[in-house]
């Protein structure tokens, strides 16, 4: 648990509703924690396949036949399902929470604490990180990140600042963006801000928002009829995606419809929305903005 301190732990696997001869998909491996615990309630014929694309969670498998972990991105579900021959699941599970553990890797770029390269890519092989991004991309590109992806109010101000700094000098860590924004902070809310900067910029390179599209899509294929879909949300744009598919088959406002009208409702939701209790925030503060959604194939 040192690697990552699973978020809602007993009621992410409760909703699971897990059958122990089950076959399951954890889509967020990480530290293993919530993965482990449903294979703890699956017999020996229960089957688990698990994802990260990060090597070092790949290095923290735990060693257990019924578990086949993928060092791939979750948006390639449909892949490797079908590399497995899995064309049915009992339940999906996903905590899209960035783990604690790359948060705290001073050399990973993640947090707004350590002075270090910016990088930010949680697969550490890909092209495009946090550099390339601040470096690289114009005035419209950096208005459209800081604006929907860290809501931000004065996203023009941001931009303006990067873009006018890197005239001068390639912005190359943590801390050279730190300073070109210093003049746009206000004390009391500098770590709220600088968190909505390092956000948008962290959800461009990974391009989590579409990822977390594709992989809803695709289980609404794979997931069995009674089967469970469990989400754990850490911010508005993400629990947003969430809840509109569990409530309209879709990502639009409006229900998802076919060609004749009739309703494409896949999930029924189940229960309220869970956030973790006083006690859970005390013991793991990053915890405090999970939102976790439950919902049944219909």
């Amino acid at each position: 648990m040192m690697f990552h301190n699973p978020v809602l732990l007993f009621e992410s696997i409760s909703g699971l509703n897990i059958n122990p001869n089950g076959v399951y998909v954890d889509v967020t491996y990480g530290g293993g924690g919530h993965s482990s615990e449903i294979l703890k309630n699956l017999n020996s014929n229960g089957k688990l396949i698990a994802f990260d694309q990060d090597q070092d969670a790949i290095e923290n498998k735990s060693n257990d036949n019924r578990l086949n972990l993928v060092k791939s991105n979750f948006k390639y579900l449909n892949n490797f399902l079908n590399y497995y021959k899995i064309d049915q699941i009992d339940g999906l599970l996903a905590d899209f929470g960035i783990s604690s553990h790359q948060i705290d890797d001073n050399q990973r770029g993640f947090s707004t604490r350590f002075n270090c390269e910016l990088d930010m890519r949680m697969n550490r092989s890909q092209k495009i990180d946090a550099k390339m991004i601040v470096n690289d991309y114009d005035k419209d590109q950096l208005e459209y990140i800081f604006k929907n992806y860290g809501e931000l109010k004065n996203y023009k101000m941001v931009s303006d600042k990067i873009i006018s700094a890197r005239v001068k000098k390639s912005i190359e860590t943590t801390d050279d963006l730190k300073k070109i924004l210093a003049p746009l902070v206000k004390l009391k809310n500098e770590n709220k801000f600088l968190a909505k900067v390092f956000q948008s910029i962290r959800i461009e390179v990974n391009d989590e928002l579409d990822v977390i599209r594709t992989l809803l899509s695709q289980s609404s294929k794979y997931i069995k009829k009674g089967g469970r879909l469990v989400c754990i949300s850490y911010h508005s744009l993400e629990d947003r995606i969430v809840k509109k598919f569990i409530q309209n088959g879709g990502f639009n406002d409006e229900v998802s419809s076919d060609i004749f009208g009739n309703k494409n409702i896949i999930f029924k939701k189940v229960g309220k929305m869970i956030t973790p209790s006083n006690q859970e925030i005390k013991i793991n503060n990053r915890s405090r903005s999970a939102k976790l959604r439950i919902a049944e194939k219909i």
